[in-house]
């Protein structure tokens, strides 16, 4: 069987598998994006032990694998009575680890504004929180675009790693296929050439945001 053939038998189910990778990956990127602002803004806040909890967890997320994080929430949470899916497993448990990114990138844009634009929007009576969504924010956010973009990406690829907790994405079918019609090396280069396509216009994406930025 070539390639075409291969393609013919298998893109249905391929494509399925991808489509959903994408939702995986989109589900667990606003986890990321919303705990990793709230970890962020709590690292920067002015109470010491909001600050060491935010150290702690961040720490903690960037200094494990994302495997043992998955394995975490899909099999050890269950005997505490908790219990996802392992789909639902695999978005939280990608979804947490990347906040621990975002959030040192969110950090990293909001202590990117200047000073003295905090400094006068209260000196003119500004409240803390209208500083933070009027002034801070907006510019932070133009700053934060492009390396977001970037764990996006990382993100993307990463949620291979939830074949082995059983998630029904792209790479799981693939294992199957692969075990249907023996031919792994075929199999796996047209997934490596899904996950290219999948992968390469959010990279285009994120060089236009960097070249905008820059200027």
């Amino acid at each position: 069987m070539g390639y075409g053939e291969l393609w013919e038998a298998t893109h249905v189910e391929l494509l399925a598998a991808a489509w959903a990778t994408l939702q995986l990956a989109f589900g667990a990127l606003v986890i990321g994006l919303i705990v990793g602002l709230l970890v962020a803004l709590a690292r920067i806040s002015g109470a010491p032990a909001l600050r060491r909890a935010a150290l702690i967890y961040i720490e903690s997320f960037r200094g494990t694998p994302a495997l043992v994080q998955l394995f975490i929430v899909y099999f050890s949470l269950t005997s505490v009575g908790i219990q996802f899916s392992s789909f639902q497993a695999a978005m939280i448990g990608l979804g947490l680890n990347a906040a621990a990114y975002l959030s040192e990138i969110y950090r990293s844009g909001l202590e990117a504004v200047p000073k003295g634009q905090v400094e006068a929007a209260k000196a003119i009576g500004m409240a803390r929180h209208n500083v933070l969504r009027w002034v801070v924010l907006p510019q932070a956010i133009r700053i934060v675009l492009a390396p977001i973009g970037n764990v996006a990406i990382s993100l993307l690829k990463d949620t291979s790693v939830a074949s082995l907790i059983a998630a029904p994405d792209l790479m799981l079918r693939a294992q199957d296929l692969s075990s249907v019609y023996f031919m792994p090396l075929e199999i796996y280069i047209l997934v490596g050439c899904i996950y290219f396509a999948m992968c390469y216009p959010l990279s285009l994406a994120v060089r236009l945001l960097e070249r905008r930025t820059r200027h």
